[in-house]
């Protein structure tokens, strides 16, 4: 089995949400963060065989990295990567996925609340403006056909911020729904966000060969109504 480019970005962002996974048989790779607060799914090309767990994806990643275009040949307990000739071959053991971190299922989002569209762009601007002021809350506001999108510190409400309109639409004119930025790990894309007053938010891709997803809390101090 070769893995495609899509399959290797989607496993280096998962890296950065966890550090190690469990991928079980079929197309769809998953992921959540130790804290619980960042679930991510994708479909890939490849269909896996079995399940298997790697302990540590950014070293499995490297291993990978040895060969050009590399080959997978999954056994009882390891996995065999190997290169276009066939020369090079590596033999990486597989980790008890007892002892990993594993969702269980994708979360069932709730009835959004709050719909709109991240471009690329938009989510690098908000990413630079978070770095220059020291921040690290994108506060979601705005009223039934505008949406804004806030870098703020929530606890000084004299500090600077950066404020960003995008088109989406809302349910209500009152509401404050709180992301922390450093949870937006996210492959490069433009995405649709959908917000649930339940404190979760959900966003999928939009140009990307394959569908990925993202479930991420939304910070407690959120208001809505």
């Amino acid at each position: 089995m070769e893995l495609s480019n899509f399959t290797m970005q989607v496993l280096k962002n998962f890296a950065s949400i966890n550090s190690n996974i469990v991928i079980k048989p079929g197309n769809t790779i998953m992921t959540v963060a130790e804290a619980k607060n960042v679930l991510a799914c994708a479909s890939v090309d490849e269909t896996f065989p079995k399940e298997f767990g790697i302990y540590d994806l950014s070293e499995f990643l490297s291993v990978l990295g040895l060969v050009d275009s590399p080959r997978v040949r999954f056994e009882d307990h390891s996995v065999l990567v190997g290169d276009q000739s066939g020369r090079a071959q590596i033999k990486y053991f597989f980790s008890d996925p007892e002892n990993l971190t594993t969702p269980n299922k994708v979360i069932s989002m709730p009835d959004a609340n709050v719909s709109f569209t991240l471009d690329q762009t938009t989510l690098n601007s908000l990413k630079r403006a978070a770095s220059a002021l020291g921040h690290s809350e994108v506060s979601i506001t705005g009223t039934k056909n505008l949406i804004t999108l806030s870098i703020v510190d929530k606890d000084n409400q004299t500090s600077n911020t950066y404020s960003i309109n995008v088109d989406g639409t809302a349910d209500t004119d009152n509401f404050n729904f709180i992301l922390n930025i450093t949870n937006l790990k996210l492959i490069p894309a433009d995405y649709k966000v959908d917000i649930s007053s339940r404190l979760i938010s959900q966003f999928t891709s939009l140009n990307l060969d394959k569908e990925i997803k993202y479930w991420i809390a939304l910070e407690k101090s959120s208001t809505y109504n």
